[in-house]
């Protein structure tokens, strides 16, 4: 969720920078500021920036946090597909970028693209920065360098509204979405370019209502650097989950932005460099049927007068399968994948985290359901939860098996701020210290058969026969199901006719001759190729090659898989890798 500075939300790009270029591109954290995209406000949409009128110059300094890399970023990936460098832009920081005055000057940093510099810290009066947990030990460490250079510092986002208290050494904390505090934000840092004697905490008392959000600066990023790129429907879920904070930050009714807004987004997007597919970072895109059953035609139009560059893709509920005219729509709009939070498929365990709704609807017939409308499901599954059977690992392993789900992402269960969940263990006294071990809950079996049930399923899931097992039955019973979207200019543009040619001869090298899976794969080549998929043959062999390398660091760490892995830094990562095709 990005409805304030979000970090990123955890699919695939064809292109590349300018290939006619004859000077060296300037990485996206450095590129200059552009002339801003303009577009005519919607009356029902009024997009502004503050009020607040600066009486001063700023140099505004914006880093996202470098993040791990983790089973969600599909890090494995990125050297086989031209010029992609990072998962997602963090769109929320993007959107913050936006709601500073048009006067002060602002330089943007993605440390996924490259590492926050002195140079870049001794330019700015101020050093804003956002993340989530999972960033907190770089965010601090951003916040000790600028601190070193005199600089006052800033923090928002998902972690530092959920716990405050975690971020002492800040100058002044945004908590909560957009809003009065922005507005009290922007006017101090008019005022002030010292840091404060003791920290000052904004906290969001009156929401800026989504409809009022401008848009965000992606003048500021190249998209091609970017595996997907990502956009914000609404914000808030009614569904009251236990081990989820979202209520508890946005509340319980869902606000949306406006139809005209999203498009607004998207041709700005659009324009900032085209990245295959647009990832909705909605907790819950079905959170309001009828808002989502207003956006969808819009998407449709947006599609077809642009001849479908992109595929969407979303986060929603089980209870979509009961909504057929929404996944009619959806199929139009080319929506290609749906990430569902199915968790578990022991009932009891589901009861434990109030994930109720889960069993109004049976699992496997709405998977069908969802394949039918050429849909794949993306799924969470959470081990350590209370109630579950004593072999769980052998109903999970049956589970994925059985469901032909692909991707799973198999995690230990950990208790996050400000969720009910944290306030039910802390009262049991079930909250632990997490050193050492990937989770601070401790559960109601040993830590060691928890842990060692999770090395179990990630071992089966990831598996090539049987990852590839599950892709196959994609190719033929869901990838079939979609429309047929025609070969526009982007289609068969030179940069995604070439880039389309390198990643498959990576794949055919590194993967169909030097993996040890590479009779699986081709067998799951000849299957696509029959068919003439090659953008699923694409997908499936780029998706399949970092499941498998990532599972096998899983075997060799106690680490979970949507947590980032300690002792390894990106540059370590990829320097063991051998270096892919290149143009």
């Amino acid at each position: 969720m990005i409805a304030f500075w979000g970090g990123p939300a955890m699919k695939q790009s064809h292109y590349n920078l300018d290939p006619e270029s004859t000077s060296p591109p300037l990485p996206s954290s450095r590129l200059p500021a552009r002339k801003k995209i303009h577009h005519d406000p919607d009356p029902e949409s009024p997009q502004a920036r503050t009020c607040y009128q600066p009486q001063n110059n700023r140099r505004i300094l914006c880093v996202s946090p470098e993040y791990d890399c983790s089973f969600g970023t599909l890090h494995y990936a990125y050297p086989f597909i031209p010029g992609v460098k990072a998962f997602m832009p963090p769109q929320g920081l993007l959107l913050i970028a936006a709601c500073l005055p048009e006067s002060w000057e602002v330089r943007f940093v993605d440390e996924n693209l490259q590492r926050c510099s002195d140079s870049d810290l001794r330019w700015a009066d101020a050093v804003l920065v956002s993340g989530m947990h999972v960033q907190r030990p770089r965010m601090l460490q951003l916040n000790e360098m600028a601190h070193q250079e005199g600089k006052l510092t800033v923090l928002g986002g998902a972690a530092v509204s959920a716990a405050p208290e975690e971020y002492g050494d800040f100058d002044l904390l945004h908590i909560g979405e957009l809003g009065d505090a922005t507005d009290d934000l922007i006017g101090y840092l008019d005022q002030h370019c010292e840091r404060p004697k003791s920290q000052v905490q904004l906290v969001t008392c009156q929401r800026l209502p989504l409809q009022c959000f401008p848009l965000p600066a992606y003048h500021l990023v190249d998209l091609h650097h970017y595996l997907l790129a990502n956009i914000q429907f609404s914000s808030g879920c009614s569904y009251q989950c236990e081990s989820c904070e979202i209520p508890a930050l946005y509340g319980h009714v869902p606000r949306h932005k406006s139809p005209q807004q999203i498009v607004q987004e998207l041709d700005a997007m659009h324009l900032s460099g085209n990245s295959g597919t647009v990832y909705f970072v909605d907790d819950n895109f079905m959170a309001d049927p009828r808002a989502a059953a207003k956006l969808l035609p819009h998407l449709v139009d947006w599609q077809m007068r642009n001849s479908y560059p992109v595929e969407f893709a979303c986060e929603a509920t089980l209870n979509l399968a009961l909504h057929p005219e929404i996944l009619a729509l959806m199929r139009e709009a080319y929506f290609c994948s749906v990430f569902f939070g199915i968790e578990s498929p022991a009932p009891d365990a589901l009861h434990s985290i109030s994930k109720h709704r889960n069993l109004k609807v049976p699992i496997r017939e709405a998977i069908q359901t969802f394949n039918d409308y050429g849909i794949e499901v993306l799924s969470s599954i959470v081990m350590g939860l209370d109630g579950e059977p004593e072999h769980i690992d052998e109903e999970i392993i049956a589970f994925i098996r059985t469901s032909q789900i692909p991707v799973f992402s198999i995690n230990l269960l950990n208790a996050l701020p400000r969720t009910p969940l944290w306030e039910r263990l802390e009262q049991g006294k079930r909250l632990v210290d997490s050193s050492g071990r990937m989770s601070n809950v401790d559960y109601l079996v040993p830590y060691q058969k928890v842990l060692s049930q999770w090395k179990r399923c990630i071992a089966f899931a990831y598996d090539p026969e049987s990852l590839y097992r599950r892709f196959s039955h994609q190719l033929e019973h869901t990838y079939l199901n979609r429309i047929e979207v025609p070969n526009g200019p982007e289609r068969l543009s030179w940069r995604s006719v070439r880039d389309s040619f390198l990643m498959a001869g990576n794949l055919f090298v590194r993967v169909g001759v030097l993996s040890s899976y590479r009779s699986t794969f081709w067998r799951m080549a000849r299957l696509a190729l029959k068919h003439g998929d090659i953008e699923g043959f694409l997908h499936v062999g780029l998706t399949c090659h970092h499941l498998i390398e990532f599972a096998k660091e899983c075997e060799q760490c106690d680490e979970a898989a949507d947590c980032p892995l300690p002792g390894r830094s990106r540059e370590a990562r990829f320097s063991a890798e051998s270096k892919p095709i290149s143009s």
